[in-house]
């Protein structure tokens, strides 16, 4: 398929068919999805409807037989054909040759010039007008190939041979460029899919066997040289090296990894030796779920693109309107030339088709969402795309998106006991728990030696605190706020509190039974590019804003080092108000970790995740920033507004052309043969504009 507009006669084709339901084709991906009941209409019928209206078919999971002693890795995969060897590329090298010798012939035989061209124009009817007519009985009757056959069938009728072939080499050729940019445009779901290598050395015993990628499994352990690349997700439980995740996350400086460190498939080994664990198998690793969330994004509409095929559907009957009105008009109520007429109605027809005008808006944002994918933006749909580029400010959380979120404990302040005694009691608490703060306590309570004591009743009280049962006592590890409401004001140092908060830690309260038994204060620094990225922001005219459940000290003290206004002491649900606050003047982004930012990033327009190929960070939000880059938010937002822009000048081209040829028609200034370029050159202009963006992934 070369255009949306083939998507949508093969959906209206296979939708008319009896006890077919649920009919899904991405013009991208070239899948077809749907359900059938074979009762009703045998897959073959099917098959014979796809294949009538010029197309091919072939089934996405045929079984490949591979001989005994032969690994997949042995069989070749599909030759996939090059493009001057297709059948558009012979059908139109068949229609120019005959075009070539036709005016060979009107040179030398003058006489005969009236009929050496009406071969080629033949061949281009019997294949374009057998196309037309199988489309016109399966609901598509105003195809382009239908108005072209028309005109052409026409200029034949009229004597206009000469213009007659011309009109259908040109359309041959339109086609057969169409079909080399579309393929161009795919080329970056195909780029990913070759970041996996094809074979992984398997660690059995004392040796390394080869084996395909696609057949390892979970559990197993694999060898990763320096050089190659990682052929599956998973954890490195032997070796220290720097990994290059650039092709896959966009992040420009190798990811150091050492045991217990994950990473991706495809990302490329650069120093020393990893033995690493297998944790997903191949079909859901990383890369494969990035290709599919991006098949996805590719297959929904925009709604700029909804706009165009509602206007294309009104558009290509008001054409044919005004070309029959051309026709029968002016030699009915004026007594003009019917042979003028009829002709300059025939090239209307051809300005009728709206293909181009369809494939201004997919064509940019599928390439948008490619360039976006080889930089580790990973965008969801055409709408998110299209809407963050209006947002007129971006909501941060803090720890995890703007800070590292690993913080330490840096202050151990015991109100009651010791500070073994107030660590271990906490991390009894917060024992199994995934949010940052746990795990810094953890961290601290593992590296002093303090032995995890046993408790029950584990709760989480969002924004406020965690408790659990230790030893008898209903133990609490939570904010100074939440401390308040439990004991008073008057129970807490308030000072220390308020010294260690202006230093930019984050303190917390041990209570036990509702009584303060000690403090815990933890520092979680900026990300390297926070402050870039912020700054980044503010260049482009949008405003950032850090929503933290952290106190007012603590995030004023972040704030100051980013640059960025600050809204603290936020529960969950305040920081869905403070989302609905900026929503009022223009569209609103979040940008959360993924974790426990869910209410959050739905309630914004766009929800962005700084994920690093997470599974929440790919399934909950609209953007996924892959490579943890806070700079990665500008660069979406750059993003967008080129894609908007690539649009609106495709749209532009796309209705300024075939404006200018509908004028100059009726004024007798453009032949047949010109009238065809309003419609094939402007979708090849449309589609390597839109291949323009693509640069903007190097």
């Amino acid at each position: 398929m070369d255009c949306p507009s083939c998507a949508t006669k093969i959906e209206t084709a296979v939708g008319r068919l009896p006890g077919i339901e649920d009919v899904s084709l991405s013009y991208h991906s070239q899948v077809l999805k749907l359900r059938l009941d074979e009762a009703a209409t045998p897959r073959e019928r099917l098959e014979g409807t796809i294949r009538s209206l010029g197309f091919g078919i072939e089934d996405m999971d045929r079984i490949r037989v591979v001989a005994e002693g032969e690994t997949d890795t042995d069989v070749p995969a599909p030759a996939t054909q090059p493009w001057w060897w297709t059948p558009k590329a012979r059908l139109t090298g068949l229609i120019g040759l005959l075009v070539a010798v036709g005016f060979l012939v009107s040179w030398f035989a003058p006489s005969l010039g009236d009929y050496a061209l009406v071969p080629a124009a033949l061949v281009g009817l019997v294949v374009f007008g057998r196309r037309a007519l199988a489309l016109a009985r399966v609901g598509s009757p105003f195809s382009i190939e239908m108005l072209m056959s028309i005109a052409t069938a026409g200029a034949l009728i009229i004597g206009e041979t000469a213009e007659a072939s011309i009109v259908v080499l040109l359309f041959a050729v339109g086609e057969l460029l169409e079909g080399v940019a579309a393929g161009s445009a795919r080329s970056g779901i195909e780029a990913l899919t070759a970041l996996v290598p094809r074979t992984a050395l398997v660690i059995d015993g004392e040796i390394a066997r080869e084996v395909p990628a696609s057949r390892l499994e979970i559990g197993q352990v694999v060898l990763v040289r320096p050089g190659d690349r990682v052929p599956a997700d998973g954890e490195v439980v032997d070796g220290e090296s720097d990994v290059d995740e650039s092709p896959v996350t966009g992040e420009s400086v190798p990811v150091p990894k050492q045991v217990g460190s994950a990473v991706i498939a495809g990302g490329i080994n650069a120093t020393g030796a990893l033995q690493v664990r297998v944790t997903r198998a191949a079909a859901d690793n990383t890369i494969a779920r990035i290709i599919h969330l991006i098949e996805e994004a590719q297959a929904s509409k925009s709604p700029t693109a909804r706009f165009i095929e509602r206007f294309s559907a009104r558009y290509t009957p008001f054409v044919i309107l005004v070309a029959v009105l051309t026709v029968l008009v002016p030699p009915l109520a004026f007594g003009a030339d019917w042979h003028t007429w009829i002709y300059r109605g025939l090239a209307l027809l051809l300005i009728g088709c709206p293909c181009a005008l369809v494939l201004s808006t997919p064509a940019a944002i599928t390439s948008g969402i490619a360039a976006g994918a080889r930089r580790g933006l990973l965008i969801k749909g055409g709408a998110a795309l299209e809407t963050i580029g209006r947002v007129g400010a971006i909501a941060f959380d803090k720890t995890g998106t703007l800070t590292q979120g690993r913080p330490q404990v840096t202050d151990l302040v015991s109100l009651t006991g010791n500070e073994r005694s107030l660590l271990g009691m906490a991390a009894a608490v917060e024992n199994g728990s995934s949010h940052p703060i746990a795990r810094a306590i953890l961290d601290r309570a593992a590296s002093d030696g303090i032995p995890l004591r046993p408790a029950r009743g584990q709760k989480a009280l969002p924004g406020r605190a965690a408790q659990a049962v230790v030893g008898g006592k209903l133990i609490e590890v939570g904010s100074p706020r939440h401390a308040v409401e439990s004991c008073g004001p008057g129970n807490l140092p308030a000072d220390r509190i308020t010294t260690l908060e202006d230093e930019g830690k984050t303190v917390v309260v041990v209570l036990a039974d509702t009584q303060p038994v000690g403090l815990m204060a933890l520092r979680d620094e900026p990300r390297p590019d926070a402050l870039r990225g912020i700054a980044a922001l503010r260049q482009l005219g949008v405003r950032s804003v850090m929503l933290t459940g952290d106190n007012a000290r603590t995030g004023q003290a972040i704030g100051r080092k980013l640059g960025i206004e600050v809204k603290a002491d936020l529960l969950p649900e305040n920081k869905l108000s403070e989302i609905a606050a900026l929503k009022v003047g223009a569209p609103v982004a979040m940008v959360g970790d993924g974790i426990n930012d869910g209410p959050a990033l739905a309630a914004a327009d766009v929800g962005i995740a700084m994920g690093g190929g997470t599974d929440v960070a790919l399934e909950t939000a609209d953007a996924a920033l892959l490579g943890n880059r806070v700079e990665g938010v500008a660069d979406l937002i750059a993003l967008s507004r080129a894609t908007m822009t690539n649009i609106h000048q495709n749209v532009a081209v796309a209705l300024g052309l075939k404006a200018v040829f509908l004028v100059t028609t009726l004024l007798g200034v453009t032949d047949l043969w010109l009238a065809i370029l309003a419609d094939t050159g402007a979708t090849v202009l449309v589609t390597l504009n839109a291949l323009r963006l693509l640069r903007r992934a190097k």
